[in-house]
């Protein structure tokens, strides 16, 4: 796969990467004669004796699950053409199409979601193809998490000639093999493998917030069950919804502008350093990689379906009023950190069109891109990118799950600190270049 092709996807860092609880068999399945469970084991018995030798785990693990109790043997989901220790290459993987055979409901709403997209996204990224090959076929770094997402036919066969056999599939990122457990899916650590980190720890943030507090402690037996306190599923898979999606996407933009202009003016600079806009304001090809990655809201209608969502999920403990006056003023963090770090892509934009930065072979533009990440070309551009996905994510994400400490001392704090010293480190490549700056004020 062409991890450049930008009009796959955009990343996304991310970004926001929650689960997929699949859930278990249909109920009017759920009741089964007591010989149901051992007609499975039979059916499977050539299965079962020889994977008690080779791997007893996952009998012991599919034993306790809801699918040796619904009678649902090992050649429903892997095929039958794998028979012996020769043809292990026959055996088929439970991919969300192997999946829908019994869930309809649960992975359609699965692919209208974001973790369906998170495998071309990250594929997408610029400089994905610089990491070492270790880390990407290997599904350690970012292809660890991003694995959840759904990969076409020829991805798929492309990956099983590198080797890689168990990153195919995607329910069981979050109902791990082979119990498949609702019950283990539906509690907030399934979340924490992939959301917490470095650029989007929201599994820290959660865990620390009152809310975070009060129902690890419902966990711990302290509070009683009755207790009211959201964990990840409850904000953002009611009802169980496997359409997880945000009002404000990965990037944290959105269209329309807003009607502030000094809002429009920054956002249309981030945009610029997303790449999505080029240094004239024109759209580029990541603008349709954006809408197919739906890494942002596109209209008002689709935002605020969103947000409606999410103020219907607040209103469960808390009054409407309350609910959506926090929520705008996470919007309001946006806005302020959108802020510094337009300020901060102005200057290291003004230093390419000074000449004191030339355009690297691979960038498409003069002009900083915050999607080359850890391969940004100069030190000066390592700090803004770690400002845009450290530091910017930090401020609003903290504020929406309601975490002060990573919107202040993780999030702003350290954004003014990397606003300094670009400024600084602007001056001092000025000076050694002998460059001043061209005109009053800076790039747009």
């Amino acid at each position: 796969m062409n991890r450049l092709a930008f009009s796959h996807v955009l990343p996304a860092c991310l970004a926001l990467a929650v689960l997929i609880v699949l859930a278990a068999v249909p109920a009017q399945s759920a009741q089964k004669d007591p010989g149901t469970q051992k007609q499975a084991v039979d059916q499977g018995s050539n299965c079962v004796q020889c994977h008690k030798r080779e791997t007893p785990n996952v009998v012991t693990d599919w034993s306790l699950s809801k699918h040796a109790a619904n009678g649902v043997s090992c050649e429903e989901c892997h095929g039958g053409e794998h028979t012996t220790a020769k043809d292990t290459q026959e055996a088929v993987f439970a991919t969300p199409e192997v999946c829908q055979n019994c869930h309809e409901e649960q992975v359609a709403q699965y692919q209208r979601g974001k973790h369906a997209l998170a495998w071309v996204s990250v594929n997408a990224m610029p400089t994905t193809h610089y990491q070492p090959m270790a880390l990407l076929q290997g599904l350690e770094g970012c292809t660890g998490c991003h694995v959840i997402g759904i990969k076409d036919e020829e991805t798929a066969r492309s990956l099983q000639k590198q080797g890689v056999r168990y990153g195919l599939s995607s329910c069981d990122s979050c109902h791990t093999r082979h119990t498949f457990s609702t019950l283990e899916a539906s509690q907030p650590q399934a979340c924490r493998t992939c959301h917490m980190g470095f650029d989007h720890p929201q599994w820290e943030m959660w865990e620390s917030s009152k809310h975070g507090v009060r129902y690890l402690l419902k966990q711990d037996g302290v509070l009683p069950p009755e207790a009211s306190a959201p964990k990840c599923q409850t904000c953002h898979m009611p009802q169980g919804d496997h359409g997880v999606m945000t009002a404000w996407g990965f990037l944290a933009v959105r269209l329309p502008m807003p009607e502030n202009k000094q809002w429009a003016e920054d956002r249309t600079t981030l945009l610029k350093g997303f790449g999505v806009l080029d240094p004239q304001g024109k759209p580029t090809a990541r603008l349709e990689a954006v809408k197919a990655a739906k890494l942002a809201r596109l209209t008002q209608e689709e935002w605020q379906q969103q947000r409606d969502r999410m103020l219907a999920v607040c209103a469960q403990c808390h009054s409407e009023g309350f609910a959506r006056n926090e929520l705008n003023k996470s919007d309001e963090m946006i806005r302020e950190s959108d802020a510094l770090l337009a300020d901060s892509i102005r200057v290291v934009a003004k230093l390419y069109q000074d000449g004191v930065l030339r355009k690297p072979k691979n960038y498409a533009y003069a002009y900083p891109d915050l999607l080359t990440f850890q391969d940004a070309p100069t030190m000066i551009e390592t700090r803004l990118w770690r400002m845009f996905l450290e530091h910017r994510m930090r401020t609003f994400q903290g504020s929406f799950h309601q975490n002060p400490d990573y919107t202040f001392w993780y999030g702003w704090s350290e954004m003014i600190q990397d606003q300094n010293a670009i400024r600084e480190m602007a001056q001092g490549m000025r000076h050694d270049s002998g460059k001043t700056p061209g005109g009053k004020g800076q790039a747009q």
